[in-house]
């Protein structure tokens, strides 16, 4: 069975239209891309769309309840629900900075998740307010 996806190229700013055309499941043609990343892209987005994950996780003795966190390279699309809860339950302690690695691994795929933001640690009399 032949179908054709559309995807909108985000590469870069020029936003091409890209058309692939599928037979079970095999790449018969990309076409609109106006340059090969553009066509790796849509490739990429039909066989296996990936995300970047950004979401927060717990900080225990923090002057923040949560910090933000990254994945260091997107991740399978289908897979964005368990990492969310594969991180759900992760408490670090503070202080984190920028670019810590919280998370080696995500889920056995090779992707480490990351601190995008700075927690300093509570000083005592802090926590005894």
């Amino acid at each position: 069975m032949i179908r054709e996806a559309r995807v909108k190229c985000i590469v870069c700013p020029i936003g091409c239209e890209i058309t692939v055309t599928l037979r079970n499941g095999e790449i018969l043609s990309i076409k609109g891309n106006r340059c090969v990343r553009g066509a790796e892209y849509a490739r990429q987005e039909v066989l296996e769309p990936k995300r970047m994950l950004i979401t927060v996780i717990k900080v225990r003795g923090g002057n923040l309840p949560v910090v933000s966190v990254k994945t260091l390279k997107p991740i399978p699309k289908k897979l964005i629900s368990k990492a969310i809860e594969a991180l759900a339950n992760l408490e670090v302690e503070a202080p984190i900075k920028v670019g810590d690695t919280v998370m080696k691994n995500l889920l056995d795929l090779g992707v480490d998740v990351v601190a995008t933001r700075s927690v300093n640690r509570l000083r005592r009399e802090e926590s005894l307010q």
